[in-house]
């Protein structure tokens, strides 16, 4: 298993973590396998997405506004409820499939780790099967 830090800049935010990733797996030298991207954060979490056009992130955190959480009176006290709901929706981790040596994502995917109560420092792991 392989862990790198991320240090998030904006409350909200999605960071391309696919070049970390795909290091790892070339690292490895795995030719066939599965690579398990995790975060142990409760307000963040992983998704693949597309990465060729940057405004698809601020789309994500754009529509994910809309949702409009801040107008529920939630009973978590700390005030970060919206956060944990959206690292729910996304969830903590993603599977890849690892063929010939490299990752297995579409022409336009990539890799992201979503801060949903940032800026904070936070762990991503990955495991290779």
């Amino acid at each position: 298993m392989e862990t790198f830090i991320i240090k998030s800049l904006k409350h909200e935010e999605l960071i391309d973590i696919t070049p970390q990733v795909e290091q790892i797996v070339l690292n490895s030298k795995k030719i066939h396998g599965i690579c398990c991207v995790y975060t142990p954060h409760t307000t963040a979490s992983i998704t693949v997405n597309e990465n060729a056009d940057p405004s698809v992130k601020t789309d994500i955190i754009k529509g994910l506004s809309h949702l409009k959480f801040e107008n529920v009176p939630f009973a978590h006290t700390e005030g970060n409820s919206p956060s944990h709901i959206k690292s729910s929706i996304f969830g903590c981790s993603q599977m890849l499939i690892i063929e010939n040596g490299k990752l297995e994502l579409g022409t336009w995917q990539g890799i992201f780790f979503c801060e949903f109560d940032g800026p904070r420092s936070r762990k991503v792991m990955v495991q290779i099967i």
